[in-house]
């Protein structure tokens, strides 16, 4: 199979990564939870990997790095715990519904929300943005690149923007975390949210936020923390703050194994190469006939995915065929994006992404090309 849906989750790991994760279940206890050999080693392995997250994402303090399941938790974790009813907030319409569903539900329950409109190649005008931050303006609540069109926004400029005007900004960095340079500190991010199954190469089961010193979230979840037992409320320290019950320190695990790996080969390396791959395969399929291909590709900087239609297919259908006949897997439909597809103009049949990684190969986006052309002759 040739994989190039990166961007729902990367297939291929390192092989340290696996390794690690075997070795966890053999070795680790429960962080926080003891003080015998297995709790120590999974406290251990807990927190230097949150040292390594908060050097690669310029987080100041690694006690403000913040473990959860997957960048979905992180998002309603950092939504739910700084809005409130009255609060307003902005966001694009380049958002997942990982930021879309947690800001409706807000909505519905007092808090003002506006949404900053897309243009047909998936862009966002930063005036619009702008002009919509007012003084009782809460947050501003973007992704960093589009799952769909891979879109970057520039992130520093609308914390600049966030900053002036007292607003906080958080920001979903589901598809470049482990793929695009990030630094909180110069970008004026004050919550950053990731997912480890993606760009960082780890586990499904992971993710986090990282959160400036200063941000106050109130927790999404209590419960058992490992300390402060005997209190009625949850610890008011960061990270016990945010992380109730157990870890899933296996995958934690594993996660600090894929951040030596990415510190190894370099983040400008893998950004270059899956940057590489993604314009060969650009290329070649925007001057084929009967072939429509979404998002402004003239960005200097960009998530490595192509989302496209063929002729009028649905794309269903589209990554089917490619699956079935080619062995090419991809992701149809809508992608969790409503709002950007209606900005693109593709509610009535979604689109097919794909989604390159460090280790896809030159050979693997020939053939994905020579598939598309075949499938564009009809």
């Amino acid at each position: 199979m040739i994989y190039l849906d990166n961007a729902a989750t990367t297939l291929h790991k390192p092989p340290q990564v696996m390794d690690a994760v075997v070795r966890a279940m053999t070795a680790m206890g429960n962080a926080a939870r003891g003080a015998h050999g297995g709790a120590l080693e999974a406290a251990r392995t807990v927190y230097n990997t949150r040292v390594k997250l908060a050097r690669l994402f310029g987080c100041p303090r690694p006690d403000h790095v913040i473990f959860t399941a997957n960048s979905t938790e992180a998002l309603n974790i950092a939504i739910s715990g700084l809005i409130r009813p009255g609060d307003h907030v902005i966001t694009t319409d380049c958002e997942h519904n990982s930021v879309l569903r947690p800001l409706y539900r807000l909505e519905e329950g007092g808090a003002a929300l506006d949404v900053v409109p897309a243009d047909q190649l998936g862009r966002v005008a930063y005036e619009d943005l702008e002009a919509l931050l007012r003084p009782g303006t809460r947050a501003v609540v973007c992704t960093h690149a589009s799952n769909l069109t891979g879109n970057v926004l520039d992130i520093a400029r609308i914390g600049e923007m966030a900053r002036r005007r007292g607003a906080l900004l958080i920001v979903d960095a589901s598809q470049t975390a482990g793929a695009l340079p990030i630094d909180m500190e110069a970008m004026g991010i004050d919550v950053l949210c990731f997912t480890g199954h993606k760009g960082l190469m780890g586990p499904q089961g992971t993710g986090g936020l990282c959160v400036r010193p200063g941000v106050e979230i109130e927790p999404w979840k209590v419960g058992g923390s490992g300390v402060h037992s005997y209190d009625r409320r949850q610890p008011r320290e960061y990270p016990t703050r945010l992380e109730a019950g157990t870890l899933n320190g296996h995958g934690i695990a594993g996660l600090s194994a894929a951040l030596d790996f990415l510190q190894e080969v370099g983040l400008e390396a893998i950004e270059a190469k899956e940057r590489a791959l993604m314009d060969r395969f650009y290329q070649a399929v925007s001057a084929m006939d009967g072939v429509t291909v979404y998002g402004d590709f003239s960005q200097a900087r960009r998530s490595a995915i192509v989302s496209l239609n063929i002729r009028d297919y649905d794309s269903a259908a589209v990554s089917d065929e490619l699956s079935e006949t080619y062995g090419i897997a991809t992701r149809p439909g809508a992608h969790c994006a409503p709002r950007m597809h209606q900005a693109l103009g593709t509610t009535d049949r979604g689109a097919v992404r794909f989604s390159f990684s460090w280790f896809n190969t030159q050979e693997e986006v020939d053939e994905a090309i020579r598939a598309v052309g075949q499938l564009a002759e009809g």
